[in-house]
């Protein structure tokens, strides 16, 4: 950490307390150089999803990592598949911008797409509302493409 009044690289913490409900922690600093105090602040950027209905929420990797298990049910998959993917979703899901529910299931599906063709057509039918037996022939003949 940089000491706002010398710019010197080398400060060390003195106190460390969590605040604003455990979510954040408030630690006071001191500088090697000038010997200055100063504090800061360290806070959990929360990821933000816009779904389709305009409203937006906290991105929650548990809705992503459920969906995830309903197309994997019963099939034969790497240990850590779901896991893997979730962290895909949530790496992209980070930002200043709320990340659409579209994105976030295009990686889901990208990512199905990658290990399980039956999941992928699983997920697929769910997030994009298949309707009719042709949805499904429609999108098995994009996945063969």
């Amino acid at each position: 950490m940089r000491c706002p009044f010398c710019s010197a690289e080398g400060t060390r913490v003195i106190d460390s307390r969590r605040v604003e409900d455990g979510n954040g922690v408030r630690r006071r600093r001191g500088c090697d150089s000038c010997d200055n105090r100063f504090t800061t602040y360290e806070r959990v950027e929360v990821a933000m999803v816009t779904k389709r209905d305009g409203r937006i929420e906290p991105f929650s990797p548990d809705k992503v990592r459920a969906g995830l298990e309903s197309a994997l049910a019963d099939r034969p998959l790497p240990k850590g598949t779901i896991e893997t993917i979730v962290r895909e979703v949530e790496a992209a899901a980070v930002g200043p911008e709320p990340t659409s529910t579209e994105t976030i299931g295009h990686i889901v599906l990208d990512g199905l797409k990658a290990v399980d063709e039956v999941a992928y057509l699983r997920f697929a039918s769910v997030y994009k509302e298949f309707q009719e037996a042709s949805d499904f022939e429609a999108e098995l003949a994009r996945l063969d493409d």
